[in-house]
């Protein structure tokens, strides 16, 4: 049945009827929780048939007030959740895969990417702030040498004001240059992928429950600007793209002129332990190091794959020896979350809606959230 209540009604300022921002949000919302119409049906002990949720999903019908109630119960949600339009759409998506990921993992990370980013995109409208992306690579040209990608990260540097200093943290770099960044938890089946929100915003996601290790993270988040950033020939194979790609998060983290100056122009022999400190001031792993080193010529490629032997023989290939801990976190969102609410451009119920926090939730979780 359709609800006679004004909150269900079309806005004036939307473009689109309430009935289908309901029947798109309810269905990014059953996704969300990796639901089938069937299971949802189940989830609500049949208080509504599979049918009359259909009916929800295409739009036909907006269920009352006790229903989406119940609703908001199974599916973890507010009731705005469903009547927030969202302006989200998404362009081509890639996904670094490991395993063949279900399709419903994958609908359910995209619309997660969705819901973060309608409510991200919401707050820096009303607060006024753009997000105006600038290539730093627009115009470069195509790569297919890992020499092009070595270019390509100085160039992304000097654009960026990097120097050949580490970068303290890489999340808060590509937020700092309107690139979101976002992190999900999802099946091992994926690292990461990219793509672009509306045309012209760049998005990076990774999976936190793979990439748990802070060298990990930045690796990853390097490799995904790679793809955002790089044009590579198209007739290269997969394997040869993710290469170009590894290499540049390499060339990001560790500048060829930075690595030289810490271990020397050549090298015959290098110990964990100076790369350990290493590891600890520049955030990459000491796998990923020696690549490194071996790319820019300091070791040679038999003594790389010796140290490799090395490094399977003592089972550090998941673990290594020595850690690196940064806070590889954007707070900007958060930030941008206190400033609405301080300045009084959002309400505490709104700013709930924007955690997907119940009011009282929002309260007690204020302060840990900064």
């Amino acid at each position: 049945m359709f609800v006679n209540n004004p909150l269900y009604e079309s806005n004036e300022n939307s473009k689109e009827p309430m009935s289908s921002i309901f029947a798109e949000r309810f269905r990014s919302a059953r996704l969300l929780r990796g639901l089938s119409l069937q299971e949802l049906a189940d989830e609500l002990l049949n208080k509504v048939s599979r049918q009359a949720l259909h009916k929800y999903e295409k739009g036909d019908v907006i269920p009352n007030s006790e229903m989406i109630g119940y609703l908001c119960d199974v599916l973890k949600v507010r009731p705005d959740f469903f009547f927030r339009e969202m302006k989200i759409e998404l362009g081509e998506i890639a996904f670094r895969k490991l395993d063949k990921l279900p399709a419903k993992e994958e609908n359910r990370i995209i619309e997660e990417t969705k819901d973060y980013l309608s409510r991200y995109l919401e707050l820096e409208e009303i607060i006024g702030i753009g997000s105006d992306f600038i290539n730093p690579l627009a115009g470069f040209g195509e790569v297919s040498t890992l020499e092009q990608v070595e270019e390509a990260a100085n160039e992304v540097r000097k654009k960026w004001k990097l120097g050949t200093d580490p970068i303290a943290n890489t999340v808060e770099l590509l937020e700092d240059n309107h690139i979101k960044v976002i992190e999900i938890e999802a099946e091992v089946g994926f690292d990461g992928m990219q793509t672009l929100v509306n045309g012209k915003i760049p998005v990076i996601a990774i999976n936190i429950s793979r990439v748990k290790k802070d060298d990990r993270k930045r690796f990853t988040v390097m490799h995904e600007l790679g793809h955002l950033l790089l044009t590579i020939a198209r007739d290269l194979p997969d394997n040869e793209k993710e290469k170009l790609c590894h290499y540049f998060a390499g060339a990001m983290l560790f500048h060829a002129d930075a690595i030289k100056k810490e271990l020397g122009q050549s090298r015959n022999k290098l110990l964990i332990q100076e790369l350990g400190v290493l590891k600890e001031e520049y955030g990459i792993s000491i796998q990923a190091m020696v690549m490194r080193a071996m790319h820019v010529g300091i070791i040679s490629k038999s003594y790389c794959k010796n140290f490799f032997a090395y490094i399977r023989e003592q089972n550090w290939q998941v673990e290594e020896p020595y850690d690196f801990t940064s806070n590889e976190k954007s707070k900007r969102f958060k930030q941008l979350l206190f400033r609405a609410l301080a300045e009084d451009l959002i309400s505490l119920s709104k700013a709930a809606g924007f955690n997907n926090k119940t009011v009282a939730e929002f309260k007690a979780d204020a302060y840990s959230l900064v």
